[in-house]
């Protein structure tokens, strides 16, 4: 009897991932949940839908704290599927379907996975990276048909009543993968808990309403887009429209097809956008907030957003998967006044920047951004030392080299590991970036440090030009030392067609490192 009303207590008290879709669909339940392509669901059709393949998993063996790897595209069984695994209390671990056999097999074993879910275009790759042991016993696909997989229409259950388990806050929701862009990817753990924490302090901050129509185009394994923005919206039983990926003509289409009213992505997207023969700011008449984040958005890209779209509100946001991933935000009030800043913490997050002997830095100063908060991750998985080396002393540490100014704004100077030392001097490569962005004929570019015979590292930059415009290094070269200091001047300057990037929009400055590395020519 007493186990009984532990449990019954746990019920009542609980707020888990699987509660969020029961919750919306008794308040709301006709109202649109979700757009994708020709399908769509109200909240209470997605929630009988999630409750049948909740009751089907657990019927072929499927058991709460199991780890199953999703890997696919963004689509509308993706969502069903990571929301009754939420509510089975089974761990998700979402992994980007570009990686290569070789990056598959290390997440897998490393995840301990014991299924696996997978687009049927990248099956035979999936098998090929699966432990060889009989630890994998469930191998589904969400499209198609293959022996030896289970289809989609397999792992659905007639029932429909609600599925009920006894998930608490504190189980693992989430293994999310790191990007690996420095070493192998880490797998970052965070239970139910931490991730309704953090939709709590980002719906503040960035005034989420549950009346929104809100776009879903950046990859859903990547932890922005699916608990920055799919998680909160799902909280507040908001309207979602997604796509498989954030291509510019698609995005303008199903804004102005949907009425969309709120839209992530990283200023690489932006800049798409502004740049698309099919842009026309009348078709984004609906989006009245825009959220960046992942990089700096270069300011004259910021004030061209402006200037073609002023009834849009953006907001810079910064954070990372270890945060779950929300840490702080700059509102739109303040876009242009303090155009480098990320802004405040959200309501659940301290910060601080400390020195290299562990010790917070005055105003002003640089040092690392370091985080307290109830959204930070519980470790990585499997990987005890470096959860000892990012919890070290009581704050989560971020990697990130910045300062907090006397009213208390952050700005991230750079990543530590992309800090450049040219001639004893320590230069931020965000700085020369910025000044770049502001050149008519530069549409991206990155600046790396160098391996130099005489300065050690030194100052490279990495510039696309616009379609039918032209720019030597000679003349970028001059127009930074008009707005930089002499030793940030870049030494050289390669112009490519494209910078690799990340499925988050982020760009590979590793990757770019090692192809420079062949082709620097130095000007004195």
């Amino acid at each position: 009897m007493f186990d009984d009303m532990m449990r019954w207590q746990n019920q009542i008290r609980r707020n888990t991932l699987g509660d969020l879709l029961r919750r919306v669909a008794g308040r709301s339940p006709d109202k649109t949940a979700v757009y994708f392509g020709d399908e769509m669901r109200s909240y209470a059709q997605w929630n009988r839908e999630v409750n049948r393949l909740a009751f089907g998993l657990t019927s072929i063996g499927i058991c709460s704290g199991e780890h199953i790897g999703l890997v696919a595209r963004n689509s509308l069984r993706f969502l069903t599927l990571v929301l009754a695994l939420a509510k089975m209390g089974v761990v998700v671990v979402p992994v980007n379907p570009t990686l290569t056999k070789d990056e598959f097999m290390y997440i897998f074993r490393n995840a301990e996975i014991s299924g696996v879910v997978s687009d049927a275009a990248i099956k035979d790759r999936v098998q090929a990276a699966l432990p060889q042991q009989n630890s994998v016993q469930f191998k589904a696909l969400l499209d198609g048909a293959a022996p030896g997989w289970l289809s989609w229409d397999q792992l659905f259950a007639e029932q429909e009543d609600e599925y009920w388990s006894d998930v608490d806050d504190n189980y693992i929701a989430q293994i999310l993968y790191t990007s690996g862009t420095e070493s192998r990817p880490k797998g970052v753990i965070l239970t139910h808990r931490n991730l309704i924490d953090q939709f709590v302090s980002i719906i503040m901050a960035g005034e989420f309403r549950s009346d929104d129509v809100v776009l879903h185009a950046l990859p859903l394994f990547h932890s922005a887009q699916l608990n920055a923005f799919f998680g909160p919206f799902l909280y507040l039983g908001a309207t979602h429209v997604l796509t498989e990926k954030p291509e510019p003509s698609r995005v303008l289409d199903l804004i102005e097809r949907y009425r969309v009213t709120q839209f992530f992505a990283p200023p690489t997207i932006w800049i798409g956008l502004l740049r698309s023969p099919q842009f026309q700011p009348k078709r984004l008449r609906s989006l009245t907030k825009a959220v960046y984040g992942a990089a700096i958005m270069p300011t004259q890209v910021l004030k061209e957003l402006g200037s073609k779209m002023p009834w849009i509100r953006f907001w810079n946001m910064y954070g990372m998967t270890e945060m779950a991933p929300f840490a702080t935000s700059l509102p739109p009030e303040e876009q242009l006044t303090r155009p480098l800043s990320v802004g405040k913490p959200g309501i659940n997050v301290e910060m601080a920047v400390l020195d290299d002997d562990e010790r917070e830095v005055k105003r002003g100063e640089l040092g690392e951004i370091v985080l307290r908060s109830s959204h930070a991750m519980q470790g990585y998985y499997n990987n005890p030392e470096r959860t000892h080396e990012a919890f070290r002393y009581g704050w989560y540490h971020t990697g990130d080299v910045g300062f907090i100014d006397s009213q208390g704004y952050l700005t991230v100077v750079d990543r530590k590991k992309d800090m450049i030392k040219s001639g004893g001097e320590n230069i931020a490569s965000r700085e020369i970036e910025d000044v770049l962005y502001t050149h008519p004929a530069v549409l991206e570019c990155a600046v790396l440090g160098l391996p130099h015979p005489y300065w050690i590292e030194a100052v490279t930059a990495v510039v696309v030009l616009r379609d039918e415009m032209t720019a030597s290094a000679e003349e970028l070269r001059d127009f930074c030392r008009a707005r930089l200091a002499g030793y940030k001047v870049p030494k050289a300057f390669l112009f490519h067609t494209h910078l690799p990037k990340n499925a988050s929009g982020k760009v590979l400055k590793a990757q770019l490192k090692s192809i420079c590395e062949r082709q620097v020519n130095w000007l004195e």
